[in-house]
């Protein structure tokens, strides 16, 4: 499973999600222009010592993202969308894409790929924090696998 966080800004989510890839065995792919340093100590800080462990990716840009890797398939997690992500059946070459905390994923994207638009049912708030999202999407997907490869 490989999970794609476009333009992301805050190191701590960043790295919150770091660990998260470690611990359920996914790839993760970072996707310039990045808010922070890959040296940040927040950064750091927030993935603790899991950083060895992490399969990371870093991109240019999400054209370099798609030329590099040719994604069978894509999921962009998005506020508003029409499919509920616990709808989806996942597979283990699947790509989760997330936007940045302050302005989601670009207009252009979801416009282009508004087939793969997955959403997190919600109220009362424009969206949650990008890091408890990747968490909830990437545990459905993982639970549908089997939870393949816990240890």
């Amino acid at each position: 499973m490989h999970v794609v966080l476009v333009e992301p800004e805050i190191p701590a989510n960043a790295g919150n999600v770091a660990r998260l890839c470690v611990a359920t065995g996914s790839t993760l792919h970072l996707v310039r222009p990045l808010g922070f340093f890959l040296s940040d100590p927040k950064l750091k800080r927030a993935g603790l010592d899991y950083w060895e462990h992490l399969d990371l990716v870093v991109h240019d840009c999400f054209d370099d993202f798609l030329e590099t890797v040719h994604p069978q398939r894509l999921f962009f997690v998005e506020t508003g969308g029409q499919h509920l992500y616990s709808d989806v059946s996942y597979t283990w070459d699947d790509y989760l894409v997330f936007g940045s905390e302050t302005k989601g994923l670009a207009l252009d994207l979801l416009e282009e790929f508004a087939d793969q638009i997955i959403t997190l049912p919600q109220r009362d708030v424009r969206s949650l924090n990008l890091s408890n999202t990747v968490s909830i999407v990437v545990y459905e997907a993982w639970r549908q696998l089997g939870f393949v490869n816990v240890k």
